[in-house]
Parts: C-alpha cells; sequence; structure tokens
C-alpha cells in the first residue's frame, strides 16, 4: 500500500494516471458499505464506481491542502445517492411496514447494531424516510460514513453551523419518532 496522503496520490494522478487506483483501493469498500446501507446492494457497485469515475474526472479541482479525500468522495456519493432519493426512501418505508432489513446480511453487523437496533429498526426507518434530504445525508454522513462534522461539511459543501443544525434536527425528529430514544446519537467530542 503506498505511504502516500490522499492529496500526494491525488497530485501524481495527474501526471500518471493509474495511481489514481490507489485512491479506490483505500476508499471503495467504506463506501460501498455506505451506498449499501442506503440504496441496498443493487445499486451499490453503480453508484461507487460512478463515485470513482466523477472524482477521476474532477481530480483536477481537489484542493491539495485537504490530505484525506474520503469527505470529498463521500461528497460525490451522497450527491449520487440524490439521484436514487425515491428508491431510498422506498425502502426505508419498506422496512418501516414489514421490519425486515434485506440490506442487513450485506452490511456489518457491528455498524448495523450500532445504528439499529432490532427492535427499532421499523420505527428508525420510518423516521429516516420522513426526513429531508439534508437532513438524512448529515445524519448518515455522520452515523453511518462515521465522518467528524467538519469532514461532513466537506463532504456535502456546507458551512460546519448547517452540518449542526441539521444533525440537532433530524436527532430530534428520529428521537420523537422512537419515543424519546436515538439509536444515531453520538456524543459532541467523538465528531466536534
Amino acid at each position: 500500500m503506498d505511504d502516500r496522503d490522499d492529496a500526494s496520490i491525488i497530485e501524481a494522478s495527474l501526471h500518471t494516471p493509474e495511481c489514481f487506483a490507489e485512491l479506490f483501493d483505500r476508499h471503495a469498500a467504506a463506501l460501498h458499505r455506505y451506498v449499501v446501507r442506503r440504496l441496498g446492494p443493487d445499486h451499490a457497485e453503480d453508484v461507487v464506481a460512478e463515485t470513482f469515475t466523477r472524482a477521476f474526472e474532477t481530480r483536477h479541482r481537489y484542493e491539495s491542502g485537504r490530505t484525506q479525500a474520503l469527505p470529498w468522495l463521500y461528497g460525490i456519493t451522497t450527491n449520487l445517492i440524490g439521484l436514487h432519493r425515491r428508491a431510498e426512501v422506498r425502502g426505508y418505508r419498506a422496512l418501516a411496514r414489514t421490519g425486515e432489513d434485506p440490506v442487513i446480511a450485506a452490511f456489518d453487523e457491528r455498524v448495523a447494531a450500532k445504528v439499529s437496533a432490532s427492535s427499532t429498526r421499523q420505527s428508525l426507518a420510518a423516521a429516516l424516510a420522513k426526513l429531508g434530504r439534508g437532513e438524512r445525508d448529515v445524519l448518515l454522513l455522520i452515523a453511518w460514513g462515521d465522518l467528524t462534522y467538519e469532514e461532513t461539511a466537506q463532504a456535502l459543501g456546507v458551512p460546519v453551523g448547517t452540518v449542526r443544525s441539521r444533525l440537532s434536527r433530524a436527532r430530534r425528529k428520529v428521537a420523537h419518532a422512537l419515543g424519546g430514544a436515538n439509536p444515531t446519537e453520538t456524543r459532541e467530542e467523538d465528531h466536534g
């Protein structure tokens, strides 16, 4: 594995395009898990492939001062997920009705347990389906993408204050839908 930071690899790929493959090796698995969780396994490979295609095509605009490219890649992925928003909401609504999560088997169980305890899966899915896109994106980038507030702001191209207010609203709505419990709650010091 290449020991250069992501920005150095992107810079090198401007002259040696095959260097860009290292970013795929480093980050594709995390992005794939995130997309599977949001859209299901049917769309994951295509969305991840399109993420890296778009990243490659726009790599000349990458801000070299950002040594870690993962927030940038999550931003591209989140925009692509937005194109599948109806499928995502439909999946949450189906889960809310049936209580069966079709992607849970394809998803890392430790993270799934952290985000949605089995007794609250249906209610959580219903609450996620009702969130606005901006609130859902912020909540899931932090809860499932494990990004910090600053990384989430970078990924979405919004100020950190916007991330905090969207997250606060999303947490309040989810907690209300779950009767006061919020399995997506993270401690401020973990992400702030």
